[in-house]
């Protein structure tokens, strides 16, 4: 049965490359991309059989633990169709033991798994030019490429399991997005340090770190005890993940065993977006038509669009007054999160009268708080995550992090509480739907400028103690960073509970006011 399923696997894979032309050469050319990259890669490993152990220990650790966290991630971003699903193999009638560990087998053979097989061969052979015996150096290689095919079969498992039936574009996308907000800060991170012949204290950190998670514990293994360091808990922790892996493995297999793949129905296949991505609740709901909106209605583009230039503008005059550079990099990104707060403050406004359907629904006015600040959260976290390090480069004092996040949380999540009651307490008419974001109509009172400025002087009200510690760590001593960290993360979080409790009160009980309102304006 083994032989059969390689079998069935070796053929698989060469049936990418039939097809019509086009087909064959996109599958050809990429093919030649990676073999060229992993050539590329191999050599710049084995490169590194003359450089000091801890150069790479760390390069060796970092890349495996990035390799390690990508066969984790693949399955979930792509939702693509796992050729060796368990439910495809029970017509056969083989055990579910038996089956697992055919299938783990035939998960070696895949081209991901080769490229990985030939860096592992190539990580053992530095090892080996380290004086670490070659035994330990292919077990510690055997180890690592086996917990990335483990990884694979589980996250596969999983997808198929938890994911299939809500699998789309929106929610692919969101997986994407969570990856860049990861991923952004910390290579900007790592490109801004100075390595001057030696490895920086904080990557050492970070490999210290890493050796002690089921990403890097097996990548480790061999660089400890070239460096004479103790090993215990990476070997711990290596043949553990292991283990749980593949106990895992062995109940999902008996799972999907016992189950079968739903057909999706058409209206499915039809694309609810992303009402289709959203928790089926009263939550789930608003947020999945806010989303809509903020992606397709061009009144909020422009609004997105104008709070990056408008932060970027502020910072001309203060170059032109002499304010030194890298004080000004600072200055954009807290602008950014107090407008991205302030958004949100007259949304019920461009509803129009599409409101009536949160009022007749009955739904609780928190729900439809917190579902509509689900777009802004959206947007403004990859934004500011990606930003924060950016002006905290410019500014080359990565001690400052903290309280940079801070003060951005403390503005944009304090700006997103009160706004929750401001758009219920205080709407005003906007341009209508279908209406050019930039036509605005008359109105017979200036309070619609009053609630904006309300919004916008309250979160920075609110904010006030955390910029008092970030202004400390700046200009005076910079353990004043973590409690700005914390002041702002509890300031933000905070007022943001309690404006949706408040503004899902006030919306409850102004239903009515509030349909007066839409049709009147």
């Amino acid at each position: 049965m083994a032989a059969h399923v390689l079998r069935l696997r070796v053929v698989l894979l060469l049936g990418g490359l039939r097809g019509d032309r086009r087909h064959v050469v996109r599958v050809v050319s990429g093919l030649i991309l990676l073999a060229a990259a992993t050539a590329v890669a191999c050599w710049a490993l084995l490169s590194m059989t003359d450089a000091p152990t801890d150069v790479a220990q760390t390069v060796i650790v970092l890349g495996g633990s990035a390799l390690t966290l990508g066969f984790t991630l693949a399955p979930l971003i792509a939702g693509a169709t796992d050729p060796l699903d368990p439910r495809r193999f029970a017509v056969f009638g083989v055990g579910g033991r038996s089956l697992a560990s055919i299938l783990v087998l035939a998960g070696f053979v895949s081209v991901p798994i080769l490229v990985l097989i030939a860096l592992a061969v190539c990580t053992a052979i530095v090892w080996e030019a380290h004086g670490v015996p070659v035994v330990l150096a292919a077990t510690s290689a055997l180890i690592a490429v086996l917990t990335c095919v483990l990884l694979a079969r589980v996250c596969m498992a999983v997808t198929a399991l938890a994911l299939r039936e809500r699998r789309s574009r929106e929610l692919t996308g969101l997986f994407a997005l969570t990856i860049v907000v990861v991923l952004v800060p910390v290579g900007v991170f790592l490109a801004s340090l100075e390595w001057d012949g030696h490895v920086p204290t904080q990557l050492e950190s970070a490999v210290s770190v890493l050796a002690a998670t089921p990403f890097g514990a097996a990548w480790s293994l061999p660089g400890l005890v070239a460096g004479g360091r103790s090993a215990g808990i990476p070997v711990a922790v290596a043949i553990g993940t292991v283990v749980v892996l593949w106990l895992a493995w062995h109940q999902l297999v008996s799972r999907l065993l016992t189950t079968t793949e739903r057909p999706a129905a058409v209206r499915e296949r039809g694309g609810l977006g992303w009402f289709a991505v959203a928790p089926g609740t009263a939550t789930g709901a608003v947020a999945a038509r806010s989303l809509l909106y903020w992606m397709r209605d061009a009144r909020y583009l422009v609004n997105v669009i104008v709070v990056p230039v408008v932060a970027l503008l502020a910072a001309v005059p203060l170059l032109i007054a002499g304010v030194p550079a890298p004080i000004v990099a600072l200055v954009p990104v807290p602008i950014m999160a107090l407008f991205f707060g302030w958004l949100p403050h007259n949304d019920l406004a461009y509803d129009s009268t599409a409101v009536w359907m949160h009022i007749a629904s009955g739904i609780r006015g928190s729900a439809d708080r917190l579902g509509r600040l689900v777009p802004i959260l959206l947007i403004g976290v990859p934004i500011l995550a990606v930003s924060i390090p950016f002006a905290i480069t410019l500014y080359d004092r990565w001690a400052l992090l903290p309280a940079m996040v801070g003060v951005c949380a403390s503005l944009f999540l304090g700006g997103l509480g009160l706004s929750s009651i401001a758009s219920v307490l205080s709407p005003y008419p906007v341009s209508r739907p279908g209406d050019s974001p930039f036509q605005q109509p008359q109105r017979s009172s200036a309070w619609g400028a009053i609630t904006q400025a309300i919004v916008l002087l309250g979160a920075i009200v609110v904010s006030a103690p955390t910029l008092w510690w970030a202004w400390l760590a700046l200009s005076r001593d910079i353990d004043y960073a973590l409690a700005a960290l914390w002041g702002g993360l509890g300031t933000g979080l905070g007022v943001l509970l309690a404006g949706i409790a408040i503004g899902g009160v006030l919306f409850g009980r102004r239903g009515t006011r509030l349909m007066e309102f839409a049709e009147a304006a």
